[in-house]
Formats: C-alpha cells, sequence, structure tokens
C-alpha cells in the first residue's frame, strides 16, 4: 500500500503545472541545442546545468531530464535530414533512416528514432 501512496505523490508532484512548464522548456532547449552535430546530450546538459541553478531540486532534475531527451531527439534530427551523425548512437539512424529519406517513402522517418532513443534514454535513467 505504501507504493502506491508513494507513486501518487510523486505524480502529484511532477505533474504540477511549473514542473511541466520546465520539462517543456527543458525539452526545447535540448533539441535546439542537440540539433547542433557533434554535441551530444552529455555535452548539452554540461552546457545547460548552470540554468538549473536557480530552480528548487525537483524542478531541476525535471527540466535536465527533458533536456537528455530533447537532446536525443536532436541527435536524431540531424542523422535524418543530412545526413551527419552528431554522435555516435546516431550512426545507425544516418544508415537506415536517410535511405527512407532519399528514396522518398511516404513514411517519415522521424518516428522510429523517437521511440527507440526514449526507450534507451529510459533504460538508462
Amino acid at each position: 500500500m505504501d507504493l502506491i501512496a508513494n507513486l501518487s505523490t510523486g505524480f502529484g508532484v511532477a505533474f504540477t503545472p511549473i514542473n511541466l512548464l520546465y520539462a517543456f522548456v527543458g525539452c526545447m532547449l535540448g533539441t535546439l541545442i542537440g540539433v547542433l552535430p557533434g554535441i551530444g546530450p552529455v555535452a548539452t546538459i554540461a552546457m545547460l546545468l548552470p540554468a538549473t541553478y536557480a530552480l528548487p531540486p525537483v524542478s531541476a532534475l525535471i527540466m535536465l531530464a527533458g533536456i537528455y531527451y530533447g537532446a536525443q531527439y536532436g541527435g536524431s534530427t540531424t542523422a535524418i535530414l543530412v545526413n551527419l551523425p552528431g554522435e555516435s548512437s546516431s550512426v545507425v539512424t544516418t544508415r537506415t533512416a536517410t535511405r527512407w529519406h532519399v528514396r522518398a517513402v511516404q513514411v517519415l522517418p522521424w518516428p522510429l528514432p523517437v521511440w527507440a532513443r526514449s526507450l534507451r534514454a529510459r533504460w538508462a535513467l
């Protein structure tokens, strides 16, 4: 019974409007920086870490998680459109999704890398 109570408390804190705003801002900043070739999620977090110093601890962690997810997505965007893997984890995305992009397949190649990267990021957390 304590597990359910603790989970509901955690979700109650995480889904407050201010924390959702920080997650959104983190995803946007992470995507903007993660699109740059050669800058992966770890470097993005290192660059944007000072932006979270003034925040409360829970909001800072939520924003850093958003930055990480955004940087993962930004790397796949560069790998698909420019055919340039900015990090080692984008090499497979470059090989598969660029072929789809060149052949003009009517299916957008973005859902697969987004799903795969988010699954890997969740495993890492």
